[in-house]
């Protein structure tokens, strides 16, 4: 009886040995939709009464949680019924992220956009609506991303085992809400914690020069963030392009890896971006008529 008992813990340990080798390949290739989302509830956690900022975050990461509750199950069923689904979610879900990627190049270069500041004032001046409002926005980004996120991580497990599987994507989906979040709730508390050394220094010394450049830092790490997400979008996109669609692979076999992801994103992202405007427009024109 012993040694059964033992055998079951060395199974065990195999398994989790087995789960942190696939949660680590998956969790890289995920890394870049992680960006994106880190990116985004940086800012839609921002703009709110100091007091109200946590309590946001909060909400949103239960609603992620729920998202992830969702989308798993859902994921690991079809997988098992109908696989064939795994890969049209996965290149549907890459062809939103090449628009969403190259849409945002295309807004920041051809668009002017409100300051952030401005959006921050609406945001506090509008009260509860405001913040609900921003809360149901950014649960129903996060279930789309995570669905890309859970997609992706099961996609890198496809020929494991189920318990495998199931592990991976179970552990890879919580470590997506408990990181992202954690890292979000750091960064929006920034100008607070910076805040506080200055009036706790009395505005001299080395503690009030932290304090300011916390309180500085907060938008230029928000907008740090954004752009690297956009670029990650765009490169995780081609790389879904590139590893699920065949003829793809035939195409400039000799260049590095990641030029040629980018380049499959940011060219099916800038034609995905110019049917959605000419559709835009038509059905505009039909409205007229």
């Amino acid at each position: 009886m012993a040694s059964g008992f033992f055998a079951i813990l060395d199974d065990i340990s195999a398994l989790m040995d087995d789960v942190a080798v696939t949660a680590k390949v998956a969790a890289k290739k995920t890394a870049g939709i992680l960006g994106d989302d880190l990116a985004v509830n940086a800012e839609k956690s921002t703009g709110f009464l100091s007091s109200r900022e946590l309590p946001v975050l909060w909400a949103i990461t239960k609603g992620s949680l729920v998202n992830k509750l969702i989308i798993v199950p859902i994921a690991l069923l079809l997988n098992i019924f109908f696989p064939v689904a795994i890969k049209v979610i996965l290149i549907l879900g890459g062809l939103y992220l090449a628009y969403e990627g190259v849409e945002k190049v295309v807004e920041y270069f051809f668009h002017r956009t409100k300051p952030s500041h401005v959006e921050a004032k609406e945001v506090i001046e509008e009260g509860d609506a405001a913040e609900k409002t921003k809360i149901r926005s950014a649960i129903t980004t996060d279930f789309i991303l995570s669905i890309e996120i859970v997609i992706i991580a099961l996609g890198s497990v496809l020929d494991e085992k189920l318990a495998i599987q199931i592990m991976t994507v179970s552990v890879v989906a919580l470590l997506a809400t408990i990181g992202v979040y954690g890292i979000v709730a750091l960064i929006v508390r920034m100008d607070d914690a910076g805040y506080r050394l200055v009036k706790a220094s009395g505005d001299k010394g080395i503690f009030s020069v932290i304090g300011k450049i916390l309180v500085k830092s907060l938008p230029v790490i928000i907008k740090i963030l954004s752009i690297v997400g956009t670029v990650a979008l765009i490169l995780v996109s081609g790389g879904i392009f590139a590893h699920n669609i065949d003829f793809l692979h035939h195409i400039f076999p000799s260049f590095p890896s990641i030029l040629r992801e980018f380049a499959f994103g940011l060219i099916v992202g800038l034609a995905s971006v110019l049917v959605v405007i000419v559709v835009k427009k038509i059905l505009v024109i039909i409205r007229h008529k």
